[in-house]
């Protein structure tokens, strides 16, 4: 899954990286941990060249409380949900990141959370679904994250990941049809993706703040000694 995300990355170079400008009228600030239910940045079909910010949680038509919104969705069956199927069908979405968080609990002791990152530029995408919520007078733009097999790198941490997107694929992603965008939904293929141990600040939302990325200072380093077993 994927349950925690980031983006630092100066306004001008996120829009060189991502070939699009920041929405107008809005303010981008750093954010060290995104939690479900904060605003995500997002480049969305319908509008290719903006930058955005959605609601972290794709919330059902259904629902009475945005607070009911879904954070990941599982890439295999989210054409054949209810909650995702039109917008698997229709509004494909990246989600913008500069590392996102997971936690692997080590012989039944507490969760160890790890930073995950691409160790070839400051920003990445994620791919994910986004749709629009109303409710009475309120409308909220809402977006998942799509998740699939871990690859060699996240087994030794968690069984699902998200899906990273290859640079090359991230416009594909926004205009393929779905039957290409489900061969898009792979284990991210590349090897430039790191990990590393970070404290469990992070496990606080509040705690907002580049200390949060900083590596545990002690002698472990890499995940060779760990098994998904």
């Amino acid at each position: 899954m994927c349950g925690r995300n980031s983006l630092f990355i100066p306004a001008t170079d996120l829009e060189d990286r991502f070939g699009a400008k920041i929405a107008t009228g809005r303010e981008y600030t750093y954010r060290y941990n995104i939690a479900p239910g904060d605003r995500l940045e997002v480049i969305t079909n319908d509008a290719p060249d903006a930058i955005d910010q959605y609601h972290w949680g794709l919330i059902p038509e259904w629902a009475d409380d945005p607070d009911d919104g879904l954070i990941n969705a599982r890439s295999e069956t989210a054409d054949e949900k209810r909650t995702f199927r039109d917008a698997w069908e229709s509004r494909p979405c990246l989600v913008l990141s500069s590392g996102f968080y997971e936690w692997h609990a080590r012989n039944g002791g507490p969760k160890q959370p790890y930073r995950i990152f691409r160790e070839d530029g400051p920003a990445f995408a994620m791919a994910g679904l986004w749709d629009e919520w109303e409710h009475g007078s309120e409308t909220r733009s809402c977006v998942t994250i799509l998740t699939t097999e871990p690859n060699d790198l996240m087994e030794s941490i968690h069984d699902r990941m998200p899906v990273v997107l290859p640079k090359d694929s991230e416009s594909e992603w926004l205009s393929a049809d779905p039957d290409t965008r489900k061969d898009l939904c792979q284990p991210y293929p590349e090897n430039d993706l790191d990990a590393y141990e970070i404290s469990t600040r992070v496990n606080n939302p509040t705690n907002d703040e580049p200390s949060v990325i900083e590596p545990l200072d002690h002698d472990q380093t890499g995940l060779g000694e760990f098994s998904s077993s």
